[in-house]
């Protein structure tokens, strides 16, 4: 007997199957046979995936900054697993895990490496609050919840400090099992070659696509040496769209040439998922389809790329005995203008609407689907 039953889920490839769910994990696919106490029947009609991953949010409630509910972002709108990206540090990373226990959506943390984390946009600034041994600690209490470090490397985090911060964070990273580590890019100093230099495979470049003037493409419109060599040494970009790091020429121009992001991420918090220019990963998402990546390329950045980037092994793909986490979505023609963080505006044809998702094998309407009354038994 199963928990639930999805029965003729679309997949982004065209294809048509059941999926068994079965304690919290992916039980059966294909021709499903047997019986559950719950059968969902999405009649080829709606688009399932993975579960979507969102690997750069905000979603610490007692940030000072940048804070949300976990839920808001993540389970109603469609995306099953978050990834908080350096609203904490060590000194409050044992209370965001309490708090997060508590949220439907799956929460994982990159770990901020000054101890104070976003309680201060120059957190990096003060190299005293960059404390290796808080560091470890923090890892060691919170094994699989911490599943990264990160590092915001733009003139008004770090000051005067220049690159110390990061070669700081890469001493960090070697210390603790080279964890994933993420390294937001913005205004200079340090420069963005200076950065590029000291990253190794598996790191990950996020605000890839921002539209600042220390930013991956050249003047001539070309993308940086320094960028080239680091995502040849298997160095990974990251959208995180946010309020003022993603711009629509710099995507465009890069995905002309071939640099695609590996993972498509938000870098969502409340005022910006309210006000603008992000709303929602899906919202994110459907730019990208605007720009000219295919559906299954987008799907990929927020399910299996995602999950391999953070070493995610449970999750991301839809495969028997991983986590029972999936998005039902509508791919929908209609016409919609979008904005970037530069406030400039692409009008896009496709619109991917989340109407429901599955959170260790428990189903969840999203907001969208409930008022669209979608799935109203």
């Amino acid at each position: 007997m199963f928990d639930l039953i999805l029965r003729q889920a679309r997949l982004v490839d065209g294809t048509v199957i059941d999926i068994a769910l079965k304690d919290g994990k992916i039980a059966a696919l294909g021709e499903v046979t047997g019986e559950a106490h719950e059968v969902r029947a999405l009649n080829g009609k709606y688009y399932l995936s993975a579960g979507w991953i969102d690997s750069h949010v905000h979603c610490y409630p007692k940030s000072p900054i940048y804070h949300d509910e976990p839920d808001s972002i993540g389970i109603n709108t469609g995306v099953t697993t978050v990834v908080d990206a350096g609203s904490t540090g060590a000194d409050d990373i044992d209370e965001f895990y309490e708090i997060t226990r508590k949220a439907a959506t799956d929460v994982y943390a990159l770990l901020n490496i000054s101890r104070v984390g976003l309680i201060a946009q120059n957190e990096l600034s003060d190299m005293a609050n960059i404390d290796k041994v808080a560091v470890r600690d923090a890892v060691k209490r919170n094994p699989g919840f911490i599943v990264g470090i990160k590092a915001r490397m733009s003139s008004s985090v770090v000051g005067a400090n220049g690159i110390k911060p990061l070669e700081r964070a890469k001493e960090i990273q070697r210390e603790n099992g080279e964890l994933p580590l993420m390294v937001h890019i913005g205004n200079n100093p340090p420069n963005l070659d200076e950065i590029a230099d000291l990253l190794t495979s598996g790191d990950i470049i996020t605000h890839c696509y921002n539209g600042k003037p220390n930013r991956i493409l050249t003047p001539a419109g070309e993308l940086r040496t320094s960028i080239a060599s680091a995502i040849q040494r298997g160095v990974r970009l990251d959208v995180g769209h946010g309020t003022a790091s993603f711009s629509f020429e710099v995507a465009k121009i890069a995905i002309k040439q071939g640099i695609f992001p590996h993972t498509i991420s938000s870098d969502i918090y409340c005022r910006n998922r309210i006000n603008g220019p992000v709303h929602s990963l899906g919202a994110v998402m459907s730019k990208f389809l605007s720009i000219g990546l295919s559906l299954p390329q987008v799907i990929d950045c927020v399910t299996a790329n995602a999950a391999d980037g953070l070493r995610l092994k449970h999750k991301g793909r839809l495969s028997v005995g991983l986590d029972a986490d999936l998005t039902i979505f509508e791919l929908r023609r209609q016409p919609t203008v979008f904005t970037d963080s530069e406030q400039q505006t692409l009008t896009g044809e496709l619109l991917l609407a989340p109407l429901a998702a599955v959170r260790a094998g428990k189903w969840f309407t999203t907001e969208q689907g409930k008022a669209e009354h979608v799935f109203d038994l």
